[in-house]
């Protein structure tokens, strides 16, 4: 690999953690990226997974420094995070072990299912907040309505795991129907459940050994830096133009791999 190639790799790498520090779908910058560089050495299926597991390693870091970013956001809504990191971390876990453990194949032929529902999941997002009540007050909920959003973010967990693209849409929406109405605030607990996600992702990619260190380790140093900068300015970012940046991507990936399928 070229080091201007690496160096594509690495910018690609900061737009995903600045992405996901706003809103998330920076795989779907990263993943794609990591396919096209790996596919020389890895020329099937193996490629994808591998792909997969690198991204995950590599924006895991960004997550963290997103959170550091938002601390002070998220301090408000610190008292959820007992309920929602268990379902998080072990739904990462089944997630992450249904992809490294079944054949490679089914995979690939998710592939474009898991980028067009990741993408749809963007351009759905005002319905979704207006649906859900993002931005309106309420009282939070108890008893069922508690359960049913842990579930509901294990299943979260579950997919972010397998794939992860779009998870923070899914969190938003889960978070705004536990009365959340602080999009910042919201913006941190969401980092926080993705990084559980992603880090007990993370541990099982390392041990099936499905991570490319030499990508990923740059593409994490640069994930960082975009993911701290997108944090600390998210207020004065236009949300609207990245969010709009990232549906054009993932539909127009969505479109290629179903026809290269």
């Amino acid at each position: 690999m070229t080091n201007a190639e690496l160096a594509v790799l690495c910018l690609t790498s900061a737009l995903g953690g600045g992405i996901n520090a706003v809103a998330g779908g920076g795989t779907l910058l990263t993943f794609p990226a990591l396919i096209a560089a790996l596919a020389k050495a890895h020329p099937d299926d193996t490629a994808k997974v591998i792909a997969n597991g690198t991204s995950t390693v590599a924006l895991f870091p960004a997550s963290v420094t997103a959170l550091w970013g938002l601390r002070r956001e998220y301090q408000t809504l610190s008292h959820w995070a007992a309920r929602l990191v268990p379902p998080s971390i072990v739904g990462g876990v089944a997630g992450t072990l249904l992809v490294t453990q079944l054949d490679e194949k089914i995979f690939a032929n998710l592939v474009p299912w898991l980028i067009l529902i990741a993408a749809s999941l963007f351009a759905l997002q005002p319905i979704i907040a207006k649906r859900l009540g993002i931005g309106k007050s309420h009282e939070e909920p108890h008893g069922k309505t508690v359960v049913g959003v842990m579930l509901f973010q294990f299943a979260v967990g579950v997919y972010g795991g397998y794939f992860g693209a779009g998870i923070g849409i899914l969190m938003l929406s889960a978070l705004a129907m536990m009365g959340m109405s602080d999009i910042h605030a919201m913006n941190g607990l969401k980092s926080l459940l993705g990084s559980c996600i992603n880090g007990s992702a993370v541990a099982i990619w390392i041990w099936a050994g499905k991570v490319d260190w030499s990508l990923a380790a740059p593409m994490a140093l640069s994930g960082c830096v975009g993911a701290f900068l997108a944090a600390h300015y998210s207020r004065k970012l236009p949300r609207a133009l990245v969010r709009w940046f990232v549906i054009c991507v993932g539909f127009t990936l969505a479109t290629y791999y179903f026809v290269r399928g």
